[in-house]
C-alpha cells in the first residue's frame, strides 16, 4: 500500500476536498490519482490544484531561512507554511470492517447471503470526515477501478502518470455507446485511434469501418514528425482487415487494395444530393428540382437520366420559333412545371458529380454489399480515399455507405428482436474530420447524427476523430459515451470535450496543461472516473505485448482468431 501523503481538513460534496500535505509538494502533481480511507470506505479523487498557504502572512512573506539556522528555518517552516491539494471526489467503494475484525466475517456473510450488495465503485454521495488519510493510488485501486489487466477486454491504453500503473479501457463498454479522439492537430490522435482500433480487432470486440480521409490506417506509413515507419493495421491483421480503394484501379501508398469501391448511379438518392448544399452552394430550389426528378424517373433512375441531359440545347420550329431541344433540361423542366433556370442551375452543379470517376451506371460488383456482408461476418473494413480526398468526395461517400449501413443493421436488429435470429455483430464507424459532417449546418442532414443519437439500440456506433470539437453540433456531442482527449490549445474546444461531465471546470485547466503528445485525459461512460494518463506508444514494443513476438509459437485458438472465427 502506498505511504499516506496527507489528510483532509475540510470541502464538500458540491466543491472539492481540501488535502493537508504531509510530503514535499513536488511528491504531488496535479491529476495524481489520491485515495481517501475513511473507516469503511475508500474515497477515490484526482488532484486538481496545489495551494500554498501560511498560518500567519508574515511567515510567507519573510525568508527565515536567511535569517535563522537550516535545522531552525526547516522546523519553522513546517509549522507555519504549508501546502493543500484540491481533491476532486469521483468514486466511493465499502471495503468492509478490518480485515482481522469478528465484524468483517459477518460483514461477507451478508454479501454472500445476498442481503448486503456486493461492493462496487459507485459515485460520490457523501464525503470523508475531517483527518481522514489520504494516500496516492497504489495499482490494486487502479485495477479496482478502471479493470485488471489479465481480463480479457480490458484494453490497457496508457499509464499513470506518477505511478506508472497500467490503466484499462473496458472495450465492451467502449463499442456500447458513441465515442470520441480529440486533439489539437499534432498531437497524436491518430496513433492514438489505431491503438484502439487494435485492441477492438484483437479482442474481437466488434467490426470496425474506418473511412481513412488521408489514407493512415490500413497500410503502413511514415510518420510526419520522426520519419519512422508506422505499421498500418493490415500488415497486422492481414486476413481480418479488407483496404478498400474508393474507384477502379485505386492504389494506396503505392500498393492494391484488397478490392476497389465503385457507386452505382442508382444508389444515389436525393437526400445524399441535399447534404452538399453548402459544398456546392446549391440554392432553395434544389429540393423542388430533385422531388420533379424523382416524381418522373423514380429512384432508381433519376441520377442517370439527369446526367444525359444537357444544357442550353435549342431546336427552331416550323414556325421559326427556338425551343429547348428534346433531352434538354429546360425541355424536361418545362414538362414537369419545374423553373427552367433552376432545374440548369442545378444541373451545373451537380456537374462535379457527374465528372467523379467512381460514380458508374453498372460497377463491376456490388462493391457497397460486400463491405456491409464482410462487417456483418466479422470483418474489418478501411476504405482509403486514396486520391478522391476532396471533401466532397467525403461528405458524398461517407454518407452513403453510412445510409445503406444503417438501413441493414436495423433489419438485422428487428429481426433479432421478433423472430429471433442471429444478434447483430456491434458496428463501430470511424469518422475522422468529423467536424465537417457534424457540425450544426450539417448535423440534422446525415446519418451520422442519427447514429450518435439512436443508432446505439441497433448495435452501430460511432467513433470520431477530430481537432476542433467545438464545431461539432453540441447534441451529437452531448452523446457521446467515452471521450479520449490530448493537449487542445483553444478555450471553446476544451469546454466542448468537458460538455455535459461533473467537475468540468476543475478539469479544465488540467486538459489545458497536458504534455503536447503522449498524454490525454479519459472522460465519459467509458471509463468509470477522469484520469490524465501518459498513453501507450503505437510502436514495436506495443505490437509485441499485444500480439505476442513474432516467431513464436501459436496455438490453434490464436490462430482461428487471427482467421476470424
Amino acid at each position: 500500500m502506498s505511504e499516506y501523503i496527507g489528510y483532509v481538513v475540510g470541502g464538500g460534496l458540491k466543491e472539492n476536498l481540501s488535502v493537508r500535505l504531509t510530503v514535499p509538494s513536488q511528491e504531488v502533481q496535479e491529476g495524481a490519482f489520491a485515495v481517501i480511507e475513511s473507516g469503511d470506505w475508500l474515497f477515490y479523487g484526482l488532484v486538481t490544484d496545489l495551494l500554498l498557504g501560511a498560518t500567519d502572512p508574515r511567515f510567507a512573506d519573510e525568508q527565515s531561512e536567511a535569517r535563522l539556522p537550516g535545522g531552525l528555518a526547516n522546523l519553522l517552516h513546517g509549522q507555519t507554511l504549508y501546502t493543500n491539494l484540491e481533491v476532486l471526489p469521483a468514486l466511493m467503494l465499502e471495503q468492509g470492517p478490518e480485515l482481522d475484525s469478528p465484524e468483517y466475517q459477518a460483514w461477507l456473510a451478508e454479501i454472500d447471503s445476498g442481503s448486503r450488495p456486493q461492493p462496487r465503485p459507485l459515485p460520490v454521495k457523501t464525503i470523508p470526515p475531517h483527518h481522514a488519510q489520504v494516500r496516492m493510488a497504489s495499482p490494486g485501486d487502479i485495477a479496482e477501478i478502471f479493470g485488471d489487466v489479465e481480463t480479457d477486454g480490458n484494453f490497457v491504453i496508457g499509464y499513470t502518470r506518477e505511478g506508472d500503473h497500467p490503466v484499462c479501457l473496458n472495450l465492451d463498454k467502449f463499442v456500447q455507446r458513441s465515442s470520441g479522439v480529440f486533439g489539437a492537430t499534432g498531437s497524436g490522435k491518430s496513433f492514438l485511434t489505431r491503438l484502439v482500433l487494435a485492441g477492438i480487432i484483437h479482442y474481437n470486440r466488434a467490426s470496425v469501418l474506418v473511412f481513412d480521409m488521408h489514407n493512415e490506417y490500413g497500410f503502413d506509413d511514415t510518420a510526419s514528425d520522426t520519419g519512422e515507419r508506422v505499421i498500418g493495421l493490415k500488415t497486422k491483421f492481414s486476413s481480418r482487415l479488407r483496404v478498400v480503394g474508393l474507384g477502379q484501379g485505386a492504389q494506396i501508398r503505392g500498393q492494391m487494395p484488397d478490392f476497389n469501391l465503385e457507386i452505382a448511379m442508382r444508389d444515389i438518392q436525393p437526400e445524399d444530393i441535399e447534404l452538399l448544399t453548402r459544398e456546392l452552394d446549391l440554392k432553395e430550389t434544389t429540393p423542388t428540382t430533385l422531388d420533379g426528378l424523382l416524381t418522373d424517373f423514380g429512384r432508381e433512375r433519376w441520377f442517370t437520366e439527369f446526367r444525359q441531359m444537357n444544357v442550353g440545347e435549342t431546336i427552331t420550329t416550323e414556325d421559326g420559333k427556338r425551343v429547348p431541344a428534346p433531352g434538354s433540361v429546360a425541355a424536361w423542366a418545362n414538362s414537369m412545371g419545374v423553373n427552367v433556370l433552376a432545374a440548369e442551375g442545378l444541373h451545373n452543379k451537380l456537374r462535379r458529380l457527374f465528372n467523379l470517376p467512381y460514380i458508374v451506371e453498372k460497377p463491376a460488383a456490388d462493391s457497397i454489399g460486400e463491405i456491409i456482408k464482410a462487417l456483418e461476418a466479422g470483418q474489418h473494413v478501411v476504405l482509403s480515399f486514396g486520391k478522391q480526398e476532396s471533401d466532397l468526395d467525403y461528405l458524398l461517400v461517407t454518407n452513403l455507405l453510412t445510409r445503406r449501413i444503417r438501413q441493414a443493421w436495423e433489419k438485422r436488429t428487428n429481426e433479432y428482436r421478433t423472430k429471433g435470429e442471429q444478434e447483430p455483430r456491434p458496428l463501430v464507424i470511424v469518422l475522422e474530420e468529423a467536424h465537417k459532417l457534424l457540425n450544426r449546418e450539417m448535423a440534422a442532414q446525415t446519418t451520422f447524427s442519427t447514429i450518435a443519437r439512436e443508432m446505439r439500440k441497433y448495435y452501430v456506433t460511432l467513433l470520431i476523430v477530430d481537432q476542433r470539437p467545438s464545431q461539432i453540433y453540441d447534441e451529437v456531442m452531448s452523446q457521446l459515451g467515452t471521450r479520449i482527449s490530448g493537449w487542445l490549445g483553444d478555450d471553446d474546444d476544451i469546454r466542448a470535450v468537458l460538455s455535459g461531465l461533473a467537475g468540468r471546470e476543475a478539469l479544465r485547466g488540467m486538459l489545458a496543461r497536458l504534455q503536447p503528445k503522449e498524454e490525454v485525459l479519459l472522460l465519459g461512460w467509458g471509463v468509470p472516473m477522469p484520469l490524465p494518463i501518459s498513453s501507450r506508444r503505437y510502436d514495436k514494443k506495443f505490437w509485441e505485448e499485444l500480439l505476442g513476438k513474432a516467431g513464436g509459437k501459436r496455438g490453434e485458438a490464436e490462430i482461428l482468431e487471427e482467421l476470424g472465427f
